[in-house]
């Protein structure tokens, strides 16, 4: 298994940007796939981006061209760059690694987009 460790949330303002950061233990980092999701009050946990162990990556339509996820395999860590910020983008934020049918979850950031 992968301990999951995420960073980088906040306060921002609308239109700000922030990243967040997803360190992993372990040395197979480089053989998971990778994802951010994110749940808001009163709504079910939702994928946001994802980044294959070739570095493919998928996005949901809502932050297509405002986010962008990247890996470090050097450091075992993922990345979410968020630009653009909107206050619908106000989540807890969560990185999970996908290994066959193993997934294992960080513990969350909260994100709050307001002015």
């Amino acid at each position: 298994q992968v301990q999951l460790v995420e960073s980088g949330g906040g306060l921002v303002q609308p239109g700000g940007s922030l990243t967040l950061s997803c360190a992993a233990s372990g040395s197979a980092f480089r053989f998971y796939a990778m994802g951010w999701y994110r749940q808001a009050p009163g709504k079910q946990r939702e994928l946001v981006a994802r980044i294959t162990s070739g570095g493919s990556t998928t996005y949901a339509d809502s932050v297509k061209g405002r986010f962008t996820i990247s890996r470090d395999n050097v450091k075992s860590t993922v990345f979410l760059q968020m630009n653009s910020l909107k206050p619908e983008d106000t989540a807890v934020y969560y990185c999970r690694a996908d290994r066959n049918t193993i997934h294992n979850w960080g513990q969350g950031t909260q994100v709050t987009v307001s002015s």
